[in-house]
């Protein structure tokens, strides 16, 4: 099965190095991993001790990030080393401020290549979020003596572990992880079913990462005079489906505001023709005399703006829920108390489910009932009597004492690692 495993990881690399011909992404993807080695050489002495987190995308990383701050703290003389598999996490996180002193993309799963990566540090802690598992990678880290864990592990029926011809890939995760943080109970009553035993149940990171921005500066310029005193819609990492909702409702509720804020930068001339009576928000500093309060609509065309207008919202509808691509982030609208909305498909997104049973968000399986419901509970909170608590409301409290109700996963799980 090794074999199988290092043919499929070099099929794989011939498969993306095609792709990357006609997809710019992908072309990202492999020329970063040309750097890999040279970025953390650069970096990193053979002596220096490290501590790395391996994130497949943004999402994991976001997952990831408290618990590798805890443990920077707790080991200051370590310096940090971060990787991504996906251009989308590399290339927003660089461009932020970090804690990292090295981050690059993970390179192939090839022996090779990861012994070199590996010698080139003293690596005491890594981890790696949710469920990107590379074999070689874990081998080799184990070899060295180094602590591996996985964070926010979640484990599903459908993975290959729970195949007939899965056993060589649980084999691999026993015999080289040290402990496994679930996020769920079921997820940790799958993993030991088939033998990964060293695991427990610490709830989702992303919690943690949401509340802290509360307590930071959410202020977001414009927003304020383009918002009012009317409501405001923010559709969140929109895909056609999400943009499809806010076009029926632009015209159903004229009395409200709309933040549309694209997954993809590359959408925005889309969005301008479906709106062509919208405003660009890199336009509104570029023009401060401009009547922001004129327009319904505002397209987001920069990154780093969607978490703090969340906290303008006074509903949510976020993107990829409409289709396999996968639901974004819920719990940074959440967390601010705003009801979200999203498409059925979730499967892999626990959070979803408990946010609907709390009663702070909904699911639907089209944007044509989706748009009806959001219609009539906006139209029905406009018209609520001053001391009424309207259905809208009660799904924002909802929202927020479900976020605040979690368990402070990063405690728990930097407790843990400390005790091991």
């Amino acid at each position: 099965m090794k074999s199988l495993y290092n043919l499929f990881v070099r099929l794989m690399i011939f498969g993306m190095k095609v792709f990357s011909l006609i997809d710019g992404k992908a072309k990202k993807g492999i020329r970063g991993r040309k750097q890999s080695l040279e970025i953390v050489r650069n970096a990193f002495s053979s002596e220096d001790k490290v501590l790395w987190m391996h994130a497949s995308s943004l999402g994991e990383y976001e997952q990831g990030l408290p618990v590798l701050e805890k443990l920077k703290e707790q080991f200051p003389d370590n310096k940090v080393l971060i990787t991504f598999f996906s251009p989308s996490g590399y290339e927003n996180v660089k461009k932020k401020k970090h804690i990292a002193d090295a981050i690059c993309y993970l390179p192939f799963d090839k022996k090779k290549d990861v012994q070199e990566l590996v010698s080139s540090f003293d690596c005491q802690i890594f981890f790696t979020v949710k469920y990107d598992y590379w074999y070689n990678l874990l081998s080799a880290l184990k070899n060295r003596g180094t602590k591996l864990y996985v964070i926010s592990a979640l484990f599903y029926e459908h993975q290959i572990f729970f195949e007939n011809y899965g056993k060589w890939f649980a084999k691999q995760l026993k015999n080289n992880i040290d402990w496994f943080f679930h996020q769920t109970i079921k997820s940790s009553a799958l993993a030991k079913n088939i033998g990964l035993i060293n695991s427990s149940v610490s709830g989702d990171t992303r919690f943690d990462r949401v509340k802290q921005f509360l307590d930071g500066e959410n202020h977001l310029d414009f927003i304020d005079d383009f918002k009012g005193s009317q409501k405001l819609i923010v559709f969140g990492s929109s895909w056609q489906t999400e943009e499809d909702i806010a076009q029926l409702l632009v015209k159903k509720l004229p009395e409200t505001k709309f933040a549309i804020a694209p997954h993809d930068l590359h959408r925005i001339p889309h969005l301008l023709k479906l709106f062509p009576n919208a405003i660009l928000y890199s336009s509104l500093s570029n023009s401060p005399t401009l009547q922001t309060s004129n327009y319904q609509i505002l397209i987001i065309d920069s990154i780093g703006k969607l978490s703090k207008l969340y906290s303008y919202a006074d509903l949510a509808v976020v993107g990829g829920g409409f289709h396999s691509a996968g639901l974004h982030n819920i719990l940074e609208a959440a967390v601010y108390s705003v009801p979200v909305i999203f498409g059925n498909q979730y499967q892999k997104n626990p959070e979803a489910d408990n946010l609907i049973l709390a009663k702070g968000g909904k699911h639907f399986d089209d944007f044509v009932t989706a748009a009806a419901f959001i219609e009539e509970v906006m139209k029905k909170d406009l018209t609520a009597e001053e001391d009424e608590v309207s259905y809208l409301k009660e799904m924002a409290k909802n929202a927020g004492n479900f976020v605040e109700s979690q368990p402070d996963s990063t405690e728990i799980i930097l407790k843990k690692i400390l005790s091991l």
